[in-house]
Order: structure tokens, then sequence, then C-alpha cells
């Protein structure tokens, strides 16, 4: 990252506007390398400067990425007047500006949901040529048999004709499977199995690549994916 000016930096590491910063800068709530810097248009080097504001040190991060455990009935969208959002569900630490969802979930689906401020990053997730890996636990309302399981294998002729790419499909309890798909059309998994007359009850996604949702966290809880992590995602 090239040097830039201090209110700059602190206004996108921090949710906060760049007047909100200016403001904050003449009261003397920042610091370079323990001195008060009371000019908001001072030269930084985040790389090598340690900068505090309010007294707490912002440390330097072009980009996050989130995972959070999405639960049922909250959106995947960045901001909605009437409704919770998975956003709403970001703690102030992890919040960004920019920060959004990398694919959805639909509003009943719960589990594994991706954010984060690098677009590109995202851009890789969702395009259809990445072929990234998508794992579902599906609650359905009848048992399947060895014919779906083939024709998911196959690639499942959609109602609007569309042919999806062949899926994996595991019985693994009565009326409970797991299926992994390399796509995402909109509300796939249930018109897939809609397409063999099956209706899905619970829907909850397990795994996206090679990131796997945690035993540990919560319903409703998020947490910072590091970067070394994300270099086996792909």
């Amino acid at each position: 990252m090239e040097k830039q000016r201090i209110d700059k930096f602190l206004s996108n590491q921090l949710l906060l506007s760049r007047n909100e910063i200016r403001t904050g800068i003449k009261k003397g709530y920042a610091a370079v390398n323990g001195n008060i810097s009371k000019d908001f248009s001072q030269i930084i080097d985040p790389r090598k400067d340690e900068i505090t504001y309010c007294g707490k040190k912002v440390d330097y991060k072009k980009y996050v990425y989130i995972m959070l455990n999405k639960p049922a009935g909250v959106l995947s969208a960045s901001s909605d007047k009437n409704r919770k959002t998975v956003l709403d569900l970001v703690p102030g630490s992890l919040r960004r500006k920019g920060l959004s969802v990398v694919g959805r979930l639909d509003k009943d689906t719960t589990g594994l949901l991706l954010m984060t401020d690098d677009g590109g990053f995202a851009h890789k997730c969702i395009s259809p040529k990445s072929k990234i890996e998508k794992s579902y636990i599906v609650e359905l309302d009848c048992d399947i048999n060895a014919d779906i399981i083939g024709l998911f294998k196959k690639g499942v002729v959609l109602a609007d004709g569309y042919k999806c790419r062949p899926a994996v499909l595991q019985k693994l309890e009565n009326r409970i499977v797991r299926v992994i798909i390399t796509e995402g059309k909109y509300h796939q998994i249930k018109r897939m199995f809609g397409a063999v007359s099956i209706g899905v009850n619970r829907l909850h996604r397990e795994r996206i690549g090679s990131l796997c949702l945690p035993e540990n966290l919560a319903s409703g809880e998020c947490v910072e994916v590091e970067q070394e992590v994300l270099k086996q995602f792909f």
C-alpha cells in the first residue's frame, strides 16, 4: 500500500465518514508513532507507521474476510430499511466500508456465508468459471432413491429447461442428504429437488471451497478469516 493521508486511511479502516475523522483529528484523537496529529492531510505509511485513534491502535488491513453462521430469517443483503440483514450481525470491530456479501443464501437458509470488501476475491468466488464447490445439508419432505442420485450426477434439468452441472447427492439418513454443487443459480437446490417432485424443508450450507463452517461458531456469530487460510480456498 502506498503512502496516503491520515484522514483517508482512518476513514477506510474505521466505520466513520471522512468528516467525522477530520473532526476527531482536530480534537487530537489521532496519533502517529506516539505523536498527536491534528493535521488531517498528514501523509503516513500504513506499513511502517503506528497509527492510533482514540487511544486504540488501527492496524492496516487491505481487505477483511468474514465468515458468518447465518441464521434463518436474515436477509443476505448489505442493507434493508425494514428487515435485519447479515451486515447487521457483523460486530463493529470487523466492519469496513464496502463490505458486501459473497453470493447469497435465501432468507430461510442457514449456514456459511462469506463477506468481504475485496471485490476481486468476491468475483472469483461467484464466477461460474471457478467451479467452487458448495456443500449443503438438506432436509427433504420425502426420501430419495438411487434413480434420483443418478439424475443429480448427470445434471438435473430444471423446470425452465436449464441443465445443471453434475452434482453430488449423498443420503445421510432418512430425508436428510448432502448436496455438493459447483454453481449457484437462483434457489438452485430447491429447484433441483422440485424438478424431481421433492420439497425442501430445511437448507444449511456447511462448506464453500476449502472453508468449512466451524462447529463452535454459533448461529448469528462471525469470525474473521485470515488470508493464510484463504490461500487454499480455490
